[in-house]
This record gives structure tokens, C-alpha cells and sequence, in this order.
């Protein structure tokens, strides 16, 4: 430790009592933020949740489009799926257009008196929580910055950039391609005007909206992984070689994971791990770069 980083350290001690002072303004502040937010989200629930549906309308559209090949005999049950899957990334980048489904494109049911009130107070809570992160990150980073040393800082400030960017990237691969699959598959099931039978997918709103959230908090949290075992590294409790050596288990891991936490089909499984697996080896680069720093720094300490 040098003379500056100890003087520095000192001249941010302060009695325990302004500690909680302190503390106490920052929690008033982020949970006025996170009530700011609720308030904003909660006024525009109803286009919110209308802009949640989109992977619905995907989904309702891929099914038209499957059903217009099916009806000119394009292919079996297995051949279709795939050409449905395909169709699917290939309308979410834009190459391919959709058509419009006769009648409506979304039917969401709510069955109780105030199942979509609460749905939309769910919403405005979990958007409140989004909008406000940003303003939370500084309060933590501000109340804790005292106590670390200079350089800790330097290094601590790419991840308050690097977390949010990561959880945006697994919210979108759910949005974009994990609900549309997922709700394509399940309208595929449905049996109508078949000998008088129809068997139709109308589902809760609020069973909708709590899958979407759910997903989108899982995913996003996997996506932290590199952010995770960087600041591990950081602290020394893992290094490159144990990373290295520990990949198979980590991979069997994710894999694992993947199939908990997503809905019951290898495709959506595979969206999910397949990228978690990446950023655990780019996460391995990460480490190795912090590792030659340290020993840069080290030989010039020494």
C-alpha cells in the first residue's frame, strides 16, 4: 500500500454515526427513485404491456405464415417445425415478411376482478426497478467509493457500464427470440375446427407477464457471469488455470441451468446456454488480462 492510497484511505474515515446518516440518505434517495419510476411506468402501463405482446404478434404471425405453407403441403410435422423455426429467425432480423393473421393477432384473458390492475402494478414495480438502476449503482458506488483505495476505484467503475449492458443483452435475446419461439411453439398446439373440437391458448395476462419477467430476470442474471468471475479474479479467489480446468463442470453447469430456469424445449435451452457458454470462456480472457496486469504491477512495485 502506497503513502497517497493511505492517506486518502484516512481522510475518508469517519464516525460510525455519519456512516448511517449517510446511509440512510442514500436508501431515502433510491427508494425515491424506484417509487419516481414506478409512478412513470405505472401511468404508461397500458402500452407498456402493448409493447410486451410483440413477441405474441411474432408468434401469431409465424403461425399464419406456417399454416398458408401447410395448406399448399410443405413438408411433414418435423420438416414444418423447422421451417417455422427458421422462419422465425429469419422475420426477427428482417429479411423475412410477416403476414397479418385473420382476426386478432393477440387474446390475452384476465379471470379475476382485478388480475390486470395488479398485473400493470407489477409492471410499473418491475419497470420502476429498471428506470432507477442506474440512479441505485451510483448510491452503492458513492457509498462504498470512500473505502476503497484509487486504483480499486479505476477498476471498479467499468462494471457499473459493463452490468447493465450485460442484463439489457439477455433481456433482448428473450424478448426477440425466446418468447416468440416459446409462445409459436404453443400456439402450434392448438386444435380448431377439427370435428367440432377447438382447443385454443388464451392465456392470463398475469401468467404472461410473469413469464416474460422471469425470463428476463434469469437471463439477464446469467449474463452476468463475466462481471461475476471478473470481480472474483479480482478479489484473488479464482484465477485462469482453475477456470480452465474447471470448464467441463462449467459447461455440464450452465447446461443444467439452461434447462431449469427455461421453458421445456431444447431450443430455448440452447439460446440460453450456448451464449452463457461463451461469455464464460470470454470471461477466462478477462481474468488472464487482470492476471498480467497484476504481475505488471508487481514487478514495478518490486
Amino acid at each position: 500500500m502506497s503513502a497517497p492510497d493511505e492517506s486518502e484511505i484516512e481522510a475518508s474515515r469517519a464516525p460510525l454515526l455519519d456512516h448511517l446518516i449517510e446511509l440512510r440518505q442514500r436508501l431515502i434517495t433510491s427508494v425515491g427513485a424506484i417509487f419516481l419510476g414506478f409512478l412513470v411506468c405505472f401511468y404508461f402501463a397500458e402500452p407498456l404491456f402493448k409493447f410486451l405482446l410483440r413477441p405474441f404478434s411474432i408468434a401469431a404471425q409465424l403461425l399464419a405464415l406456417r399454416q398458408g405453407e401447410a395448406a399448399h403441403g410443405a413438408g411433414g410435422q418435423v420438416l414444418g417445425m423447422l421451417v417455422g423455426a427458421q422462419n422465425m429467425f429469419l422475420a426477427l432480423v428482417g429479411v423475412l415478411h410477416l403476414p397479418a393473421p385473420v382476426g386478432k393477432v393477440t387474446s390475452l384473458v384476465f379471470t379475476a376482478p382485478l388480475e390486470f390492475f395488479f398485473t400493470k402494478v407489477k409492471l410499473g414495480a418491475f419497470g420502476g426497478l429498471i428506470l432507477a438502476f442506474p440512479i441505485l449503482a451510483w448510491q452503492i458506488y458513492a457509498f462504498v467509493a470512500p473505502g476503497l483505495y484509487k486504483r480499486e476505484r479505476r477498476a471498479f467503475l467499468p462494471f457499473l457500464l459493463a452490468a447493465p449492458l450485460l442484463f439489457l443483452m439477455g433481456a433482448g435475446l428473450v424478448y426477440y427470440m425466446i418468447m416468440p419461439f416459446v409462445l409459436w411453439f404453443s400456439l402450434s398446439q392448438q386444435i380448431v375446427g377439427t370435428a367440432g373440437i377447438s382447443v385454443q391458448l388464451l392465456p392470463k395476462v398475469s401468467d404472461y407477464f410473469d413469464l416474460l419477467t422471469t425470463l428476463i430476470l434469469c437471463f439477464g442474471l446469467f449474463f452476468q457471469l463475466p462481471v461475476i468471475l471478473t470481480l472474483l479474479a479480482m478479489a484473488g479467489l479464482v484465477n485462469a488455470a482453475m477456470l480452465i480446468k474447471g470448464w467441463r463442470f462449467a459447461v455440464a453447469g450452465i447446461v443444467v441451468a439452461a434447462a431449469i430456469v427455461t421453458p421445456p424445449d431444447p431450443i430455448s435451452m440452447t439460446l440460453l446456454a450456448l451464449p452463457i457458454i461463451a461469455l464464460y470462456f470470454i470471461s477466462i480472457g478477462c481474468v488472464k488480462l487482470i492476471e498480467k496486469k497484476r504481475g505488471e504491477e508487481d514487478a514495478a512495485a518490486a
